[in-house]
């Protein structure tokens, strides 16, 4: 067989200008840690936004309860309350941004395993550690959104005015719910390996009370607990006016340490949890 004038045995095809059959070539990967965390941060708040009477009772029963205690209180304490109400206010507001962010990642790791998507995270390219951070983040994220209503209702309920120095605010109180997070992947770890333990988890609701009332001035051994460094100085800040650069270095130290501290305790016991699951095989179980 002869091939035609000017024709070309390389197996080139002359109409398309081309070199052959096309090569595979690997898909580039566009996406980077700014779009995981959009994309985690943005479902997060779809998910919160799409159940709106949910979302409004939540903070509904926020300002509901604060309101009786203030009531409450005046009704029986009097003046006596009256005068310890800043520190009341600025307590009640970081155990609302603590408990949020501890239910809020604990029922975002119970609800994964029930809807049978938790075990994709372990298949994404970005692995479940980044993950689970950037769910932590969003989560963080809206937490302060709803309490931060929360504390706005409260002070013009109340008539009280504190000081709500942002460069001091956002980062002690970031800081310090970091050890609520901490705590809740432990519990959201436990949950995925023993199903079942709300009475351990809601148990452990009411002992954040008594860590944000911790005495760590009086006992100095208590700021090492979570919860407890970050409490007190955050009353300094709101309270006093104390801002973030007027601490001790030993003090911004020990907030630091703590909160980093139970945080990647936190996740090391998260890791663990979910690494026997997968080894029994229980998952995706539910």
């Amino acid at each position: 067989m002869t091939t035609a004038p000017g024709g070309d045995r390389s197996g080139r095809d002359d109409r398309s200008g081309t070199e052959g059959p096309p090569r595979f070539r690997e898909p580039e990967r566009t996406g980077g840690y700014y779009h995981l965390l959009k994309a985690v941060v943005y479902r997060d708040l779809l998910i919160w936004i799409r159940y709106p009477l949910n979302a409004a009772l939540g903070i509904f029963m926020g300002v509901f309860f604060f309101a009786l205690m203030f009531y409450g209180g005046t009704l029986v304490a009097g003046q006596a309350f009256s005068d310890s109400i800043e520190g009341l206010i600025v307590g009640y507001f970081l155990w609302t941004l603590s408990i949020g962010a501890y239910s809020g990642i604990m029922n975002d790791i119970q609800s994964e395993a029930s809807w049978g998507t938790l075990e994709r995270h372990f298949m994404t390219p970005f692995g479940f550690g980044p993950v689970v951070f950037a769910k932590s983040i969003a989560i963080v994220f809206r937490t302060f959104m709803t309490s931060s209503v929360v504390l706005m209702v409260m002070l013009l309920i109340t008539g009280t005015t504190l000081d709500l120095n942002l460069v001091t605010v956002l980062p002690v109180a970031t800081l310090t719910i970091a050890g609520a997070l901490g705590l809740g992947l432990v519990m959201g770890g436990l949950s995925v390996l023993y199903k079942r333990i709300s009475n351990v988890a809601n148990l452990l609701q009411f002992a954040f009370i008594g860590l944000i009332s911790a005495p760590v001035f009086d006992i100095p051994w208590a700021r090492f607990l979570p919860l407890a460094q970050g409490s007190a100085m955050l009353q300094r800040a709101m309270r006093d006016g104390v801002h973030l650069w007027e601490f001790e270095p030993l003090t911004i130290a020990v907030l630091v340490g703590t909160s980093v501290g139970y945080l990647g305790l936190g996740y090391a016991i998260f890791g663990l949890t979910t690494r026997r699951a997968r080894r029994l095989g229980v998952l995706g179980d539910y």
